[in-house]
């Protein structure tokens, strides 16, 4: 699979997921337009495999949730390196919050980190697609769209509604070859304490919920993010795939699969 001078706009490249995704693409031969919240600090090797595999990256700023800089800067990327031909929205924010005690000023932040942001970059990205007749949305989305957290419902919330975002968007972009696709990523390392709760025992002992006892990885993440960014996949759109290992299908204790 190789992605020769596509461009990619990846929306979070400083997280662990979109480093791991930057790496693995780099290899493919793809551009970037990559969204650094340090400016491309915590890029610096990530940067430097995709100068070395003679390709480019354009590094950039911006506030996702304001249509009019996401924009223009996609406009201005398209004079740099070309229009985006691959859109990965791989926003994660979780704020611990109940909806006993949640505060209305951190349900609006949360839907728009993690919703609102994915509306708009898809409906600038969306544009240029359709321009050439084709293109790739993935939002890289959690088990939480389907499975609640105990703890972070917000999250849960916005992913439940990037969920359906993107199928309203791959029945109407489909239209014009664009295929538009959801990973609900399950559990990594960590995620005990991301999600820990009072009131839900989903992640204790979690990684023995995995079927074969081993948590997944960014990586894992990242080659199903090139398989539905290539033309290798091009007949799926409007999918939910699920990458948990079969964490969700657990459900007896005594039956896991310790050492």
């Amino acid at each position: 699979m190789h992605l020769q001078k596509k461009v990619v706009f990846i929306t979070d490249s400083d997280s662990a997921s979109g480093r791991a995704i930057l790496r693995r693409l780099a290899a493919s031969g793809a551009k970037f337009i990559l969204n650094s919240y340090s400016g491309g600090t915590d890029l610096a090797d990530e940067l430097m495999l995709v100068q070395e595999a003679g390709s480019q990256a354009i590094v950039v700023n911006i506030d996702l949730c304001k249509s009019a800089e996401v924009a223009d800067m996609l406009q201005f990327a398209a004079l740099q390196l070309g229009t985006v031909d691959v859109l990965i929205h791989n926003n994660k924010a979780v704020f611990k919050c109940t909806i006993e005690a949640g505060e209305e000023e951190l349900f609006v932040q949360s839907l728009a980190v993690n919703a609102k942001s994915a509306f708009i970059c898809t409906q600038a990205a969306g544009k240029q697609m359709k321009e050439k007749q084709s293109g790739k949305i993935i939002y890289v989305s959690s088990i939480h769209a389907e499975k609640p957290t105990g703890s972070a419902f917000t999250y849960s919330i916005a992913k439940g509604a990037v969920k359906m975002l993107s199928k309203e968007a791959s029945l109407e972009l489909g239209r014009y070859g664009i295929s538009v696709n959801t990973i609900e990523l399950g559990p990594i390392e960590g995620d005990d304490q991301l999600f820990e709760s009072t009131i839900s025992t989903l992640y204790h002992d979690y990684e023995y919920n995995v079927p074969n006892a081993a948590l997944g990885v960014n990586e894992d993440l990242a080659e199903l993010v090139l398989f539905l960014s290539s033309d290798e996949s091009k007949y799926i759109n409007g999918s939910d795939i699920r990458l948990d290992g079969g964490f969700l299908l657990h459900y007896m204790n005594f039956k896991m699969k310790r050492p």
